[in-house]
């Protein structure tokens, strides 16, 4: 009897030790299962994420108010659009305040990059320098800054060279002699100096050609009508009117116009869709077309490139030619570009 219990305790004690084991076994599992669901999980949330994550381009140019700004601006948000990232789309009017806080947007957004007409050769340095030590690249369009080495590419219109197209019809349509006047952009804006210069370096070849007055009318439309009526009291005899651009040409148009005199030779240089209907009608005589929607394209491409490679196979300052724009073509021209 004794033998039968104390075996049946060593029974029961085994049975005890089975029981425990099992469940130590079970609850381990269970414990790397659950682990295993977990990290399941993240690398879902991870997967996800990626693929539907965007990089984003931040677009700055000036007012849309001048269409050259706004073809920019359009064509590099559907550039941008169509190689796969988000856009946000900025103007700083030509403020550098403004421009700098759109800047630091762009920054805070973690942009993959900036493409920018910038607000003033000098005023921009510090914010595209910004945006390089926040590690965001910046492409330059239009407008060229002061310094090198700061922006992956500054990717600017042929001024000189598309100044002296101008000139050289100007002179054409002057006769070689006449009094003149012109109309200048911003001060603040190196393409104004860099036009005026292209100019003069034909104009100036010519002494019978007499310019009587120079004013900038800061790119407007409006100061340029202005500008113009004011010239008109003291020099009711000028013959033609060379303007920094094709906003300040129609201002300048209009109110020689209104005072009966639109007989004078009126010249721009953009290639704006607004001059070329006035080149048709026999209004304005010329222009110069810069191909902002090349140079957006090509800025975007470039911000494609540089992201995905670390290099845009460029150098940094890069000039495309611009193109005279008469009656002989105009008709061609739309949106800043020129169809074959």
């Amino acid at each position: 009897m004794k033998k039968t219990v104390k075996y049946l305790a060593v029974l029961m004690a085994l049975l005890m030790v089975v029981v425990i084991f099992s469940g130590c076994g079970t609850q381990q599992n269970q414990g790397n299962s659950n682990s295993s669901s977990a990290n399941t999980q993240t690398s879902n949330s991870t997967s996800t994420n990626t693929t539907n994550s965007k990089k984003l381009i931040v677009i700055i140019t000036p007012s849309h108010d001048n269409p050259f700004f706004k073809t920019e601006a359009d064509v590099a948000e559907a550039t941008a659009k169509q190689l796969g990232y988000d856009t946000l789309v900025l103007s700083h009017d030509d403020d550098p305040t403004k421009q700098t806080q759109e800047f630091d947007t762009a920054i805070s957004r973690k942009a993959a990059a900036i493409i920018c007409d910038n607000a003033g050769a000098d005023a921009t340095v510090a914010a595209v320098k910004k945006a390089k030590d926040a590690g965001i690249p910046t492409f330059l369009i239009d407008r060229e800054i002061n310094q090198t080495g700061l922006a992956i590419s500054q990717i600017v219109s042929n001024n000189s060279q598309g100044a002296k197209l101008v000139a050289q019809e100007f002179v054409k349509l002057m006769g070689e002699k006449g009094n003149y006047v012109e109309l200048l952009g911003k001060e603040s804006d190196t393409n104004a100096a860099v036009r005026s210069t292209g100019f003069h370096s034909v104009l100036d070849q010519y002494p019978e050609l007499k310019m009587v007055a120079q004013q900038t009318a800061n790119w407007d439309q409006n100061e340029a009508y202005t500008k113009m009526e004011s010239i008109l009291q003291a020099h009711s005899d000028i013959k033609g009117v060379i303007c920094g651009n094709d906003t300040m040409a129609v201002g300048a148009y209009a109110a020689l116009k209104a005072a009966g005199k639109s007989d004078v030779i009126v010249v721009g240089f953009d290639g704006s869709n607004d001059v070329r209907d006035s080149i048709l009608s026999d209004g304005i005589k010329a222009t110069a077309m810069q191909p902002a929607a090349k140079i957006a394209e090509m800025a975007v491409e470039q911000a494609d490139q540089y992201i995905k490679t670390g290099s845009t196979g460029k150098p940094e300052k890069q000039l495309v030619d611009c193109v005279l724009i008469t009656k002989d073509n105009a008709s061609k021209l739309n949106n800043f570009s020129l169809s074959q």
